[in-house]
């Protein structure tokens, strides 16, 4: 085994030599040292794991390949793109909304070029960078002002922050969720530095609940929308209405998360009815946050409109230097929120609503295409159907609430070979993400942005 170390080059021999100098002119120094090192680490391994030398060590073309090959690696960026084709198309592991071509070529600007974010160009002096997305949630829901964070997580923070230090927030305790990846209210109130106060049971809260609950260091009532779980039978809940006179009565302000931040009547395009903003307003609440990532359709962000007074304290909080967004987000936001401004093209233009209002008919044919396109790389093993399918919104929205959608399905008597095709899906360079029900796999064409890009990933299956 000695004899296999003695074999192994060191790292100035490879730099030394002309393809490891042509491989450091054009990745640099370091990176080439570091690679080389690493490479050569691992080779010891495997000789002492297999007494052999790696193969790719056999020859110097070989090794000078592998050394490329990692550092090509090295530069890519790991957050690939994929083909979301699980039929829920907010998905929040691949990353919730996809943005409108106009918010994308807002952001792009931003990113590329100085840009007005914080300067009146009237004026000639310092403004607030919220400003632009201020004025558009006034003329879209009526608000009187609106500010902006990184997340509606981070609006909930700010506003516990900043109106309820050391004091108390009344909430139902049926309102008490838990908004994904283990955050939820309580401890959000916790970190806050205010005191949690629960009223009703899980399934039923009555106004005479808050009422009761009500003292001289109550800070404000909160209403949570649920919109990530159900709970159906003998059930109550307060409207927002009701808890506005209860706190005009005890000069208290009416809080609402409303979360999904839908801003159109989904209704409307036959999709599962959502409060939205306007609505909330409209029962005299005097806050409410809500996402940008989601029913919205733009970037992630959160968003807390309400009276004006109450949205200065909140500008003027430490944490909202903490929370703001940046140039790109605020670009993107901005061109989001303009696309409602035109709501009988919004279908059209922004992505979210287009996929979930695609007729039937249309995902019938793609998926014909799609079934076409993978009989052709795919050997008989597999068998292949159209199939009906239920898609759902995702991201916490209407979770019991499905949307008729068209899937390819994969089936074979064999698991493993499904599995096997799972993972070539996955190593795709364009990656593709498909969920598995009775045995098959289904490809739903309701959450796919892109139909001809995925025919062309396919063609790697060859």
């Amino acid at each position: 085994m000695t004899a296999l170390f003695q074999q192994l080059p060191s790292v100035d021999k490879l730099l030394n030599a002309s393809q490891g100098q042509q491989l450091t002119t054009k990745f640099g120094h370091s990176a080439v040292v570091g690679v080389c090192r690493a490479l050569l680490q691992q080779s010891r391994q495997f000789i002492q794991q297999n007494r052999r030398l790696p193969d790719f060590l056999i020859q110097d073309q070989a090794v000078f390949a592998e050394i490329e090959r990692r550092l090509l690696r090295q530069s890519q960026v790991q957050i690939k793109s994929v083909h979301n084709l699980t039929g829920t198309v907010l998905h929040t592991n691949l990353g919730r909304a996809l943005w409108a071509e106009s918010a994308q070529r807002a952001a792009l600007t931003a990113m590329g070029e100085n840009v007005a974010l914080e300067y009146d160009l009237e004026a000639g002096k310092r403004s607030h960078r919220d400003n632009y997305i201020s004025e558009l949630i006034h003329q879209l829901t009526g608000a009187e002002a609106a500010c902006v964070v990184n997340n509606n997580a981070a609006a909930v923070l700010l506003m516990l922050a900043t109106f309820a230090q050391g004091k108390e927030v009344i909430i139902s305790r049926g309102e008490l969720i838990e908004i994904g990846g283990a955050f939820r209210i309580p401890d959000i109130m916790a970190q806050a530095g205010c005191k949690l106060v629960e009223v009703g049971t899980t399934n039923r809260t009555h106004l005479t609940d808050y009422r009761n609950a009500i003292n001289e260091n109550t800070a404000f009532l909160m209403k949570v929308h649920s919109s990530n779980y159900q709970i159906c039978g003998f059930t109550g809940e307060v409207a927002e209405h009701q808890l506005v006179e209860l706190g005009r009565e005890f000069n208290l302000p009416v809080i609402s998360d409303l979360g999904s931040g839908a801003l159109t009547d989904l209704s409307r395009y036959n999709l599962p009815k959502e409060p939205t903003v306007q609505e909330k307003f409209a029962q005299g609440v005097d806050l409410i946050s809500f996402s940008g990532d989601k029913l919205l359709g733009g970037p992630q962000a959160g968003i807390i409109a309400g009276k004006k007074e109450l949205i200065r304290q909140l500008q003027s909080h430490p944490l909202k230097r903490v929370l703001r967004c940046d140039k790109v987000i605020l670009a993107g936001l901005e061109a989001t929120l303009r696309l409602y401004l035109q709501p009988e093209k919004l279908a059209e233009k922004l992505t979210s609503l287009h996929l979930l209002t695609q007729p039937v008919e249309q995902l019938q044919r793609q998926a014909e295409r799609l079934k076409a396109k993978l009989e052709s790389v795919l050997n008989d093993e597999f068998s292949m159907q159209i199939e009906a399918s239920s898609a759902q919104i995702g991201s916490g929205s209407q979770p019991m609430a499905r949307i008729p959608s068209v899937a390819v399905t994969i089936a074979e008597k064999s698991s493993q070979k499904l599995t096997a095709l799972l993972t070539r899906f996955k190593r795709l360079s364009s990656p593709i993400i498909a969920r598995v029900e009775n045995n098959k796999i289904w490809l739903d064409l309701r959450s796919l942005a892109d139909l001809e890009k995925l025919l062309t990933a396919l063609d790697e299956l060859n």
